[in-house]
């Protein structure tokens, strides 16, 4: 790659450059419907914005004749430096533009509180993201750009996406590329989106090609794109797209295992981005690579998860035994960073589908909690493991402490302030916690705990008992023969319709909460 970079140096030969540009102009000249550039602070969307700008910059200011719009997706985890690195550009983009009096505006787009990482995680008890059920994509980033997106066709009816996407970028992208492309046409069409289009002008750059133009060119808006070079030599990674089509998903969600974008990605086995930046110097980012695998570690933990999913659905496995020098073991398969285990069949206790309900009921078995005794269920030949739901609320709480301590003695080399978790995102949380029944209010307890001073808590979001009365309910819950978390469940539910004339679903709510699978065995 250097060696074509200094030839194309030495001979000024870059036509791919000029045929980009032109055809950029081309593009923006045929019609009034605004552009949405993708910038996801790499390599290949830093090209399509400085094209842009320069090719837009080259047009007489009577041709420019409708808005561009900057777009970076922050998804609140993203990886310290390189959320900083795309605010600092946004910034300089946007002040360059204004100066040259250019109809480009920069936005960041984010998930609402309520979809955060960490409201998913800590809030409602999802799993960290893996391979098989990678929630995260939907939520973190395709749905804020889609939104910014739907938000352009509802004023203008139809848009254009400008995305660094290219073919031989990888053999999955580059068929998506080629469904979407009508013969003869330069846009593509949108797979999900009917009144956005796609227009790609790097499709047929190569990876010399834009690297050969990052370190050849200036930045027009004063950027250094050797210290962009130097952050991927640092990284030892690539960049995580801007994501805005759900049939690339899958080859670009993730980012495959080089990538640098969220510092919490456990889809990935290695982060290696983060241990890039660390063994490049950076080694006050350590506590996050070690909260992230741990975080990963804990995830198929079967004490810290429940053993039903979050409507209530109990699902369940089927196991593989082998037998090993004359004994019979259980094999629990390699999943992330988890070694294979093998259990001795003898450490369980086998129990019939059949009698599973009287089992859990006469041994007192929470399966809300990570109270669970080595139990094997047995349907007919199959021998089987109830299946795993949501983080327990005590692991919940686990990691929250364990998020706030390393972002109380975080040492941000230049912001002393720099938070992990929001305020916001404290206070969803905290709702979670308390519309779910969970009536302790631990959240602001948890943070006086370890941070040592409290933060302005909503005075509406005060929990509904107070200690004595939460013991004199899980007494009589007892007594009653009555599950406490559907108890809880139901005095929530009143909660939210209490007040209003007409309670319409209330009656749906309540019938949802009395059929969960998990009362029902």
């Amino acid at each position: 790659m250097i060696n074509n970079m200094i030839s194309n140096l030495i001979n000024n030969d870059f036509p791919q450059i000029e045929e980009a540009k032109d055809l950029i102009k081309e593009v923006y000249l045929e019609d009034s419907r605004p552009w949405v550039v993708g910038y996801s602070g790499g390599k290949d969307s830093t090209v399509v914005v400085q094209l842009v700008f320069e090719a837009l910059n080259e047009l007489p200011k009577e041709q420019l004749h409708k808005k561009i719009y900057v777009i970076s997706s922050d998804t609140l985890v993203e990886t310290p430096l390189i959320i900083s690195s795309i605010n600092d550009t946004l910034r300089r983009v946007q002040e360059q533009a204004l100066k040259l009096g250019l109809p480009i505006e920069t936005h960041k787009v984010k998930p609402p509180m309520e979809k955060s990482f960490w409201v998913n995680i800590i809030g409602k008890g999802y799993p960290s993201p893996n391979q098989k059920f990678r929630w995260c994509t939907d939520r973190l980033k395709i749905d804020p750009a889609n939104q910014f997106i739907l938000d352009k066709v509802s004023t203008f009816g139809e848009v254009i996406m400008v995305l660094g996407v290219r073919d031989d970028e990888s053999a999955t992208r580059a068929n998506v590329m080629k469904s979407h492309t009508v013969e003869g046409k330069v846009l593509m069409r949108h797979s999900t989106l009917s009144n956005a289009f796609v227009f790609a002008p790097i499709r047929n750059f190569s990876l010399d090609d834009v690297w050969s133009y990052l370190l050849n060119f200036e930045s027009p808006w004063g950027d250094d794109n050797h210290a962009l070079n130097k952050l991927y030599q640092d990284s030892a990674s690539g960049e995580c797209p801007l994501v805005v089509d759900k049939t690339i998903k899958e080859s670009a969600g993730s980012c495959g295992n080089s990538r640098f974008g969220c510092w919490t990605c456990t889809v990935v086995t290695e982060d290696k981005a983060l241990n890039g930046f660390i063994e490049s110097g950076e080694d006050w980012m350590l506590p996050l690579l070690e909260f992230r695998n741990w975080l990963a570690d804990i995830r198929d933990v079967r004490k810290y998860r429940q053993k039903y999913r979050m409507n209530g659905q109990v699902y369940f496995r089927d196991v593989r035994t082998d037998v090993i020098n004359e004994v019979e073991y259980v094999i629990i398969p390699k999943k992330s960073r988890r070694k294979e285990e093998k259990i001795p069949l003898a450490d369980f206790t086998i129990v019939d589908k059949n009698d599973l309900k009287d089992f859990i009921r006469v041994n007192n078995i929470d399966l809300s909690t990570g109270d669970e005794p080595n139990i094997l269920i047995r349907d007919n030949d199959k021998l089987q493991r109830l299946g795993l739901g949501p983080f327990t609320m005590a692991a919940r709480e686990m990691i929250l402490r364990k998020l706030l301590e390393v972002q109380k003695n975080l040492q941000h080399p230049s912001d002393p302030n720099y938070e992990l978790i929001s305020e916001e995102e404290l206070k969803v949380i905290r709702r979670n916690w308390l519309e779910n029944g969970e009536f302790e209010d631990r959240v602001p307890q948890i943070y006086r705990e370890v941070m040592g001073y409290d933060l302005d808590w909503e005075y509406d979001d005060r929990p509904l008992f107070d200690t004595e009365q939460i013991t004199d309910l899980e007494l009589l819950s007892q007594e009653m023969n009555i599950d406490m978390k559907l108890l809880k469940k139901l005095i929530s539910i009143e909660k939210d319709y209490n007040g209003y004339k007409i309670r319409r679903g209330i009656a749906q709510e309540i019938e949802k909460a009395l059929k969960q699978d998990y009362l029902h065995l």
